[in-house]
């Protein structure tokens, strides 16, 4: 376990030892569960969990927000990924047709200046999700730990014919295993704006902000594998997305008011 009282060093500017900013609220089980295509089960507290960050991808800064809710499959407790928003368009399709991981185009801004920390992300022009705050203390590293990811991989037919896939709906398992190189505690506000593209404001509404801090990872294990086929008939309506962010929504992007 890495020393919590020591903090990651590297090259002035260099943006490998980001770390990941965690911002964790409480919603209603009810709004969770409408989210979840037929398979997947709240978890044991219905729990949103949000990260901004940026991340060396193919040489260059990635940022990005991912949004995850505490859900379960198969008797298996994890967090089922409703969106990655992201800003380097070329991992984008080539990640939602591998792995059905679900990435969106979305600019993130996310820096921190002293002991402030600053993020924002937004989408079709719609911020939609801020965070402003200042790290208050060194948290303990805590021990290592495992985590579940879902994510869902599936492929419309090309005939256009409804309930029908050339490639059926199936849950994709990502798991990993974490250690904490070093964690700071982050007292702030996160705040949640309507948006017709990522509606988490409306459809996960905050009612209780449980935690934020600054995360640097250790990444000890990962394995992505394909797990079992999901109700195809159930999943329909799950199969038309906005962006790639999970969202049920209407073919050919959000109303307008």
């Amino acid at each position: 376990m890495a020393d919590s009282t020591t903090a990651p060093q590297g090259n002035p500017g260099d943006i490998l030892n980001w770390p990941m900013l965690k911002v964790n609220y409480r919603t209603d089980a009810e709004c969770i569960a409408k989210l979840l295509p037929p398979g997947l089960s709240v978890g044991a507290e219905p729990i949103v969990r949000l990260t901004f960050y940026n991340f060396p991808v193919q040489g260059e800064p990635e940022y990005g927000i991912v949004i995850n809710v505490d859900a379960d499959y198969d008797g298996v407790a994890g967090e089922y990924c409703l969106g990655f928003g992201i800003d380097q368009e070329q991992a984008i399709f080539i990640s939602r047709e591998k792995t059905g991981q679900p990435k969106f185009p979305a600019e993130t801004s996310y820096y921190r200046l002293m002991n402030y920390v600053s993020a924002k992300t937004t989408h079709q022009g719609h911020t939609f999700a801020e965070f402003k705050g200042e790290v208050v203390g060194v948290e303990d590293n805590g021990p290592e730990f495992e985590l579940n990811e879902w994510w869902i991989k599936c492929s419309r037919a090309v005939d256009d014919q409804p309930e029908s896939y050339d490639f059926p709906p199936h849950v994709v398992k990502v798991f990993t295993k974490y250690g904490t190189a070093y964690k700071e505690k982050v007292q702030g506000q996160l705040i949640l704006r309507d948006s017709p593209w990522d509606p988490i404001a409306s459809q996960l509404p905050m009612r209780e902000q449980l935690d934020a801090y600054l995360w640097t990872p250790i990444f000890l294990d990962r394995k992505i594998t394909l797990e079992g086929a999901l109700d195809p008939k159930g999943f329909w309506p799950f199969a038309d997305t906005i962006g790639g962010s999970r969202w049920l929504g209407d073919q050919g992007g959000p109303k307008k008011s």
